[in-house]
């Protein structure tokens, strides 16, 4: 994409994606291989990195800025073959670090960032998955912000309000969800209900912690 030198990537086969559970925020847990780790591809020669998500247009200040902070120090670092985690999380550091050079939407960002905090997770790493669901949640805010009032993106609504409660703010995760749930015009069935599930698990999280419920949760459902 970068110095348009053509590159292959080891991808992994549909066969060999065997799910064995998925969290509420998506994340998803393999069997044996984990294709989350190839989602990024790293050229081999500038080192460029970017996920499908990533806009196809690179203009010429885009290459130079990418050179001028990342790619003049690129050390022929080969991430075409085989990954372990550790090959995984860092070519998402390193699409995360080009997504910023050429200003990628935040929905991109936010993307990348959530999947660093799962790569995290794999590794009960609570401490640093903390902190990139943080990162994560704040650009999704960001994204909700430019066009969440002009779509209707019931998944990302679910999202904010789960990673906020992932991160123990309830009170701002009841609100998230209560959006999904009681906006006549979200028709999405799955998050309508998964926003139901969660808010009734926010209402246990709340009762666990010893913290004061809000109003409209004393009164039962919602």
């Amino acid at each position: 994409m970068c110095c348009e030198q053509p590159f292959n990537t080891s991808r992994v086969r549909p066969s060999f994606k065997k799910a064995t559970v998925t969290d509420s925020d998506f994340c998803i847990h393999y069997k044996a291989v984990n294709p989350d780790y190839y989602v990024v591809r790293v050229c081999p020669y500038c080192g460029f990195s970017f996920s499908e998500s990533f806009s196809e247009s690179m203009t010429a200040k885009h290459k130079s800025d990418y050179y001028e902070k990342l790619g003049r120090s690129w050390n022929a670092l080969d991430l075409t073959g085989e990954r372990g985690w550790n090959e995984a999380l860092q070519s998402y550091k390193l699409a995360l670090l080009c997504a910023q050079i050429k200003g990628e939407k935040d929905r991109v960002i936010a993307g990348l960032l959530h999947h660093i905090a799962w790569m995290y997770r794999y590794k009960a790493n609570k401490e640093q998955e903390s902190r990139f669901l943080q990162f994560a949640l704040d650009a999704y805010v960001r994204v909700y912000e430019v066009e969440g009032t002009d779509v209707n993106n019931a998944r990302l609504m679910y999202l904010i309000g789960e990673i906020n409660r992932r991160l123990g703010n309830y009170h701002k995760a009841v609100l998230w969800f209560g959006r999904v749930i009681n906006d006549k015009s979200i028709m999405d069935a799955a998050m309508i209900r998964a926003s139901r599930e969660q808010w009734v698990q926010t209402r246990e999280d709340m009762l666990a912690a010893q913290m004061e419920l809000p109003e409209e949760m004393k009164q039962g459902s919602s």
